[in-house]
């Protein structure tokens, strides 16, 4: 259904709102109108009367000259004229209202100080038509102001919401590369806050814009050097002459395959957790604690790690499942990567303060506090870290606790020398049915 033209609808709204307003108003200015003119003519019959005089003046003269029938008024003088038949009963000097047998008349008695009797007679469907013509001709201004009302409400409608049109189009007319605010200045009250709402929204969209450009050109720069790592080891492969040549060449070329495919994962993760098609179900945490666990157990037997898992409560959380897992996994597999052999990694699973809280906790190099807010930073590698890698996956991690409403912070281990990974996610107070434990 298409919507509604607001400019339509607020110019109907104020026409419909003044056109009941001009029906009210003509119909009270009719009525009072037609009542005028219906006093105006008693006091016309009122004055006709008095000016009646003695047969031979002037006055006397004219109003016999209304005796007709084209003026409708009659004017009659008793006893010198006959008494009409529907003047059969005497009645009081003053205005009256008689029936003549056929036709409804009003009329006026006035008696003289002679003792004469004038009467002034009108039929009142003549007084009724000359009074609606009067009373109409009251009300024609105001029928022939509608259509210039109507005009001027078209008009000013159009006026006021001429700043959301110019707004849409220097809207239209702006470079996707770089969105500029919309003025907020000769800017109507009412739309401000919309201006405003805007002009944030354009600012995010200009941030995240600039670090896509920044992440697509580290990630770009990122892959180019394992590329070029390939190229140059399958050259040096090509150019072995002996067998063990070929042998001590093979490894290097294995290793940048190794990492071209890590970093390559890792960007796919990132763009999976970024789109957030899952849909939250209820997760076992111990279950996927366990999992993970088991997944990366000949890593960490491979360096003599003990891997182990410390749980003290059942928790089930509302999350997706694959960023949850990617969260669990990037801190299990960061601490098994820089724990010094012999050394233990602990999974920690508990409920704090209505929150599940996992913890990973290792014996490693540790996290100097000034650079744990950078190792979050796409691409960052801490200097001498002594271990290839993207310097994705903590990047990676905190865009799935985003995604998840949680949090992930870094500290040091209990022990004093390590680093503790800490994931927190608050708990519902009652979680919904949305699926089987995974």
């Amino acid at each position: 259904m298409t919507p509604a033209s607001l400019q339509r609808r607020l110019s109907l709204a104020i026409g419909s709102a003044i056109l009941l307003a001009a029906l009210i108003v003509g119909a009270v200015s009719f009525l009072l109108a037609y009542s005028e003119a219906k006093e105006f003519q008693d006091d016309m019959l009122r004055q006709i009367a008095t000016l009646a005089g003695p047969p031979g003046n002037s006055a006397a003269l004219a109003t016999r000259r209304l005796s007709d029938p084209e003026s409708r008024i009659t004017v009659i003088r008793l006893p010198d004229d006959p008494q009409p038949k529907w003047l059969r009963h005497p009645l009081p000097p003053g205005l009256h209202t008689v029936h003549n047998g056929m036709d409804e008349l009003r009329i006026y008695i006035h008696d003289t100080a002679r003792g004469e009797r004038i009467i002034v007679a009108q039929p009142t469907d003549t007084r009724d038509e000359l009074a609606g013509n009067s009373a109409l001709r009251s009300v024609v201004p105001l029928i022939l102001l509608l259509p210039v009302a109507a005009w001027l409400i078209i008009r000013s409608v159009r006026r006021a919401l001429a700043p959301v049109t110019r707004l849409a189009t220097r809207l239209d007319a702006q470079r996707p590369e770089q969105l500029e605010p919309l003025p907020a200045q000769d800017t109507p009250t009412e739309i401000s806050p919309f201006v405003h709402a805007i002009n944030r929204l354009l600012q995010r969209v200009n941030l995240l814009t600039n670090q896509q450009r920044r992440f697509i050109a580290d990630a770009a720069h990122e892959l180019r050097s394992p590329l070029t790592a390939l190229s140059l080891q399958a050259q040096n492969l090509h150019k072995a002459h002996t067998p063990e040549e070929m042998r001590e060449r093979i490894p290097p070329l294995f290793a940048g395959i190794e990492r071209a495919q890590v970093l390559t994962e890792q960007l796919l993760n990132l763009a999976r957790i970024q789109a957030a098609a899952e849909q939250p179900v209820t997760i076992d945490i111990p279950t996927l604690a366990r999992e993970l666990i088991a997944e990366n157990l000949p890593a960490a037997e491979a360096r003599q790690i003990d891997l182990g898992l410390h749980e003290t409560a059942r928790l089930q959380l509302q999350a997706r499942p694959e960023a949850l897992r990617l969260i669990m996994k990037n801190a299990l597999e960061n601490a098994i990567k820089y724990a010094p052999a012999g050394t233990a990694v602990t999974l920690h699973v508990r409920e704090e303060a209505g929150a599940a809280v996992i913890e990973v906790s290792d014996a490693g190099p540790g996290i100097a506090t000034e650079d744990r807010e950078r190792v979050f930073a796409p691409f960052y590698r801490l200097p001498g870290s002594g271990t290839g890698g993207s310097g994705l996956g903590l990047s990676i991690a905190q865009e799935a606790a985003h995604q998840l409403g949680g949090e992930i912070s870094l500290h040091t281990a209990k022990s004093g020398h390590g680093l503790l990974f800490r994931y927190r996610q608050t708990l519902p107070l009652q979680e919904p049915d949305r699926g089987k434990p995974v």
